[in-house]
């Protein structure tokens, strides 16, 4: 475990600090969360900025002249190029930034609004059939709207590597071809854990297909840079980037395809929960998503190698060989998720609870997935420490 230990040794000084500033963390001593996935503690800048906010300002935006509402409609039209900035968006005077309540309706309103007009009768889309639910039943949704205009399309499944668990771009390519006009993917797997490697994808589709990423699991626990990956729309949910519930965000290129312009009545946005996402990416900008990346890497790095010399008792879904310090390939991007051989998944949720442990264990909303494959899934993030991935590791142990 070498490599895991030179990680955290240089960067623990800078994690004491980051985790002192997560009250709910500091005050709970006694309990370990472990759910970040699903939703990401508040470090005191956010809760801050919240009731400054709330306390100074409050207003709505774009619908009044007077001192609170200018500095609220100027406080959401920043937030959009503060989305852009920390995108490292190569060309923010041509991109856009919807508001959303988080990722689900963020992929929908780019299924709903700006996918129809793409699309023809007898084109095909390609999109993940594995990931989380929030990325498939929209496109269905969308195929489904067409099919009732007379226009047919075909979705085609977004192919995976079995070994890895990511993207095969070799099979994409196969099924891909001049009537390809869409695809959507997932840029960290919110069950594996995975990179999925999708600059690889732009490679395999050529230059005028838009791509859409969906990077709830990666936007606030590691570097997205937009140019890099050249995707077409970025979507993400403020709350598992820091931020508070009901807040997301549409980052659209505005390059390939129809402009993007979400329909229907722009009512009243969620100006606390924008007031909160600024802040959490200042937050985040400072301590570096890089050195978080590389925190919690270290961290499940030593969670899969310690699950490793328990295989009798456990596995952990995902790829089967970067469980070992001593793996040369990838490592899960913060979360990790495995069952007991023996005892049920919720049980064992329970169990880890009584031992003072916040994990989630059920299905994750993975598609095309049943009772039968729940799984417990740990995801961390900055505050999360060494010794609570030993004090987990002793409590799975002893239930072997």
């Amino acid at each position: 475990m070498a490599g895991h230990g030179t990680e955290i040794s240089e960067l623990e000084a800078w994690q004491r600090e980051l985790r002192a500033q997560f009250p709910i963390v500091v005050d709970h001593p006694a309990l370990v969360y472990l759910d970040s996935a699903a939703t990401a503690q508040k470090p005191r800048a956010v809760l801050d900025a919240v009731q400054r906010y709330l306390t100074t300002s409050n207003a709505n935006a774009g619908r009044g002249a007077y001192p609170w509402a200018n500095a609220t409609t100027a406080l959401v039209e920043d937030a959009r190029e503060r989305v852009k900035r920390f995108l490292g968006d190569p060309a923010p005077d041509r991109s856009s930034v919807h508001f959303t309540s988080g990722t689900s309706e963020g992929l929908r309103t780019v299924a709903r609004d700006w996918l129809p007009e793409l699309l023809s009768d007898g084109d095909e889309i390609v999109v993940p059939h594995r990931d989380h639910e929030a990325n498939l039943s929209p496109w269905l949704e969308a195929r489904d709207l067409l099919a009732r205009r007379g226009v047919g399309v075909r979705v085609r499944e977004l192919p995976y590597q079995e070994a890895s668990g990511d993207y095969d771009p070799v099979e994409l390519a196969r099924i891909t071809g001049p009537r390809t006009r869409f695809v959507a993917a997932t840029h960290v797997h919110h069950v594996y854990g995975a990179d999925m490697n999708v600059h690889r994808l732009r490679r395999v589709v050529g230059p005028d297909v838009p791509i859409c990423l969906d990077a709830a699991q990666s936007v606030g626990h590691l570097p997205v840079a937009v140019g890099h990956l050249d995707v077409d729309f970025v979507v993400f949910s403020g709350h598992k980037a820091l931020a508070l519930p009901g807040t997301g965000a549409v980052w659209a290129r505005q390059r390939r395809g129809p402009e993007f312009r979400p329909g229907g009545w722009r009512g009243t946005p969620n100006t606390v929960g924008i007031a909160s996402l600024v802040a959490a990416l200042d937050w985040l900008e400072a301590a570096g998503t890089d050195r978080i990346e590389r925190w919690t890497v270290a961290l499940t790095g030593l969670l899969t190698d310690g699950l490793s010399r328990m295989a009798d008792s456990y596995e952990v879904l995902g790829c089967r060989t970067s469980l070992t310090a001593d793996s040369p390939v990838q490592r899960r991007r913060s979360l990790v998720t495995f069952r007991h051989r023996a005892i049920d998944a919720h049980d064992l949720g329970f169990v880890l609870f009584d031992h003072g442990f916040m994990v989630r264990s059920d299905g994750h909303c993975q598609a095309g997935r049943d009772r039968r494959d729940d799984s417990v899934r740990v995801s961390l993030h900055v505050h999360n420490t060494p010794e609570e991935m030993e004090r987990l590791l002793a409590v799975l142990a002893s239930l072997q």
